[in-house]
């Protein structure tokens, strides 16, 4: 079960030796709900959509089902007292509490501390500073993030998936366990804290209610990289330490895979993150704005089909302006071609002419900010990144991975697709013994059976149709 930020699916997984093939049983939208309180997920549709794709999946499984595992975005969060959930979920672009959550942490923790403490970058949505503007904590007994709160519907346990708790903000970098010490100073009761479990650890079988509902009655429900990024990067064919990747999607994920956190002020200063990867890894990287950009310029459009854009763009020879694609006005949902343009008239820059002009825009600056994050990640641990991975839904994006690799100097692998439901299902397939073996196995496996493609890196006139 995959379930992004803004859509989900139930992928059907068969692992061997030499086979590894997923196929979709199940897709369908997921998206923010504003209420007069502010934004949210409906997070009980989510979960009947799951159920019925879980109901597709054993069906169509010939064998019966194996096992489940569940990713998702990360930092959201459910409130529960006695198992109940109270009220909906908010979303992490919810503009109220990213505006006073932050703060409110800082006033009790210095961010230099929190970063020596956590490793984690500053976002203003990280789970620690939503929580600082939750009223709600004080009423509930346990907090569980996303794909923890569906396994928790699934199989009646509930746990924190390492990975996953690793983007809160309150887990150790060092120690990988709940920072009892920062979870006081700010404030919050240690009891919401659910048992910590490793990917590979199996959470529990399905209750008998869902397993009959989904026809799949004793099936173990087992932890994976439960952060999308985290199953993203096992199933990344990653090959050396040269071998960076960006998992790229609404949020492009650039960084490298460490065994040892990085915990310097250049790091801090240059907003790098340590996040928990399967098999004690860490993954050092950077969130940079992704493919959000293009799919709110599509919905202000009214446009549903990025492909003609992104063949016009193509066509542009002429200089496009580079905009800040990190700059915060970017994060909300709303009318991107407006706000490229008012960032444009503040930075004296002529705004695009064209709407071919401005996808370009976008691609050209999405693909310097990575460019430039490549480079810093390189530098933070001294390491030449000679290859970048790009994996997810941007990899199908030639123009933007074409970009990528002109603006970064090295070459680009795209690919696989779904290299989160890869990671996903290759956990489980080690944990029930389908496939044996460290992260250079499952990555060799994916190497194996999926098709990539390399983008080399072009002369600058060459990128602008000299």
């Amino acid at each position: 079960m995959d379930l992004g930020a803004s859509s989900g699916r139930v992928m059907l997984g068969e692992v061997g030796p030499s086979r590894l093939a997923l196929s979709a049983v199940a897709r369908f939208a997921n998206g923010p709900v504003r209420t007069p309180d502010g934004l949210h997920w409906d997070v009980l549709d989510l979960y009947r959509q799951s159920l019925d794709g879980l109901r597709a999946a054993a069906s169509a499984a010939p064998g019966g089902l194996a096992s489940i595992g569940i990713d998702s975005w990360a930092v959201d969060y459910g409130l529960l007292r006695d198992g109940r959930l109270l009220g909906t979920p908010f979303h992490y672009r919810d503009e109220a509490r990213n505006a006073a959550g932050p703060a409110l942490v800082h006033e009790r923790v210095p961010a230099a501390e929190l970063y020596a403490r956590t490793g984690l970058q500053f976002l203003p949505f990280n789970t620690i500073h939503q929580l600082a503007a939750d009223d709600w904590t004080d009423l509930a007994d346990r907090l569980l993030l996303v794909p923890d709160l569906v396994a928790f519907w699934l199989t009646g346990r509930q746990v924190a998936e390492r990975t996953n708790a690793s983007t809160t903000g309150l887990l150790s970098v060092t120690s990988r366990e709940w920072d009892e010490g920062l979870i006081e100073a700010v404030g919050l009761p240690r009891a919401l804290f659910p048992d910590l479990v490793d990917p590979g650890t199996t959470i529990g079988t399905l209750l008998p209610p869902v397993a009959e509902a989904v026809g799949a009655p004793g099936v173990p429900v087992v932890a994976v990289g439960s952060h999308d990024t985290a199953s993203a990067v096992v199933g990344a064919p990653l090959d050396g330490p040269g071998a960076a990747y960006l998992s790229l999607g609404t949020w492009g994920l650039v960084g490298l895979e460490v065994d040892t956190p990085v915990l310097t002020d250049a790091a801090r200063e240059a907003n790098f993150t340590h996040e928990g990867g399967v098999d004690g890894t860490i993954r050092l990287l950077t969130n940079v704005m992704g493919t959000w950009l293009l799919s709110e310029t599509l919905r202000t459009w009214g446009r549903s089909d990025l492909g003609p854009l992104l063949e016009a763009a193509a066509d542009v020879t002429a200089e496009v302006p580079l905009f800040d694609v990190q700059d915060p006005r970017f994060v909300p949902p709303g009318d991107m071609p407006a706000r490229i343009a008012a960032w444009c008239a503040e930075h004296d820059v002529v705004a695009p002419v064209d709407d071919a002009s401005l996808v370009r825009s976008i691609v050209e600056s999405l693909a310097v900010a990575y460019a430039a994050a490549l480079a810093t990640a390189g530098s933070l641990v001294g390491r030449d990144v000679r290859q970048v991975h790009v994996v997810g839904g941007g990899s199908q994006n030639a123009l933007l991975c074409q970009a990528i690799a002109d603006r970064a100097g090295v070459p680009v692998v795209a690919g696989p697709v779904e290299a989160t439901a890869l990671g996903n299902v290759l956990v489980q397939a080690r944990a029930a013994g389908a496939v044996d073996g460290g992260l250079d196995v499952l990555r060799d496996l994916v190497r194996r059976t999926h098709d990539l493609r390399t983008f080399a890196p072009r002369a600058r006139s060459a990128r602008m149709g000299a």
